[in-house]
């Protein structure tokens, strides 16, 4: 079986824009100490704050987003995934394996015109 290594990770996390300010701290910790018991460790995280979605998922509009990044085995990351599957409170996930943590992060918003 191959060695394990472990990767700085970029974490993207869209979360249920009808969760109250607590609903949401307890998940983002849900999902922070997930990583932590999966020998992990969390470096950063950026709140972007209540974004409108690029196109609807399962009748939701609008949702929080956050970025998370993280330090964590390659091989804890299915288990991870699987775990994030199941909370019913994440809309999209998406994890990038990235070189750094940068110091700040900013979204651009899209300008469609019709």
């Amino acid at each position: 079986m191959p060695k394990s290594r472990k990767y700085l990770y970029e974490g993207m996390y869209i979360l249920s824009a009808t969760l109250s300010e607590d609903a949401r701290k307890k998940a983002i910790e849900k999902i922070t100490s997930s990583i932590e018991y999966h020998a992990g460790e969390v470096h950063k995280t950026f709140e972007q704050g209540r974004k409108k979605l690029a196109y609807e998922i399962g009748r939701r509009r609008e949702g929080y987003y956050y970025v998370i990044y993280f330090t964590a085995s390659s091989s804890s990351m299915p288990e991870l995934w699987r775990e994030y599957q199941l909370n019913e409170d994440l809309i999209r996930f998406m994890n990038l394996r990235v070189e750094e943590v940068p110091e700040k992060i900013e979204f651009k918003q899209l300008v469609t015109t019709e």
